[in-house]
């Protein structure tokens, strides 16, 4: 089985908090935020490639051949700590809770640091300087270093939808109308209503 997106449990916390302290303790912010950066490309290798994901998440494959493989892959290409903490998963069959742990790591890091992630989506793609121009505003409302994951979602008419952790904020048009929409719908049941007392008499 492949790779499966989850959140962050108990277990990927206690996993990314080991590995966090690691890199911390050795190479600071920047290390920490290299470690990251590695750790999502390869996660997004594994979304990529069903055949790569399957090699991390199944059981089938033998842990020696694939810690072999591991270090084979990335092994002078990412960061020794990567590397063996890859092997480490793999030694424990805990490489299926790669996704979690990494968004459990990435949780440390915004906390650590004052940033918070944002998913920003768009009906059309966003310009740099209207990245730029979200990502200030964002800023400055949070009181926080804001990191933009810019998205074109075709289903949208027009406005924009940000998605902060698990929480989803929808300024789009769609909304926007539908929730005109639900008010006059409320406003002419309220109408029909007067009437009907008026007409009893009430």
């Amino acid at each position: 089985m492949p790779l499966i997106e989850s959140q962050p449990d108990a277990l990927a916390n206690i996993y990314a908090r080991a590995l966090f302290d690691a890199v911390d303790a050795k190479g600071g912010r920047a290390g920490i935020e290299s470690v990251l950066g590695q750790l999502e490309d390869i996660l997004e290798m594994a979304r990529q490639d069903a055949r790569f994901s399957e090699f991390l998440a199944s059981r089938a494959v033998p842990a020696s051949q694939r810690g072999e493989s591991l270090q084979r892959m990335f092994g002078g290409r990412a960061d020794a700590e990567v590397v063996n903490f890859l092997r480490v998963l793999n030694d424990k069959s805990r490489l299926s809770h790669l996704p979690a742990i990494v968004a459990a790591y990435d949780a440390l890091a915004q906390v650590k640091f004052g940033r918070v992630e944002i998913d920003v989506y768009t009906a059309e793609p966003l310009s740099a300087d209207g990245l730029n121009g979200v990502r200030s505003k964002l800023a400055s409302a949070l009181g926080k270093d804001v990191v933009l994951h810019p998205y074109t979602d075709g289903s949208m008419i027009g406005g924009i939808k940000f998605r902060i952790g698990d929480q989803l904020v929808d300024a789009s048009v769609a909304t926007q109308l539908r929730t005109l929409r639900d008010q006059l719908d409320g406003r002419g049941a309220s109408e029909l209503r007067a009437r009907a007392k008026k007409a009893l008499g009430e």
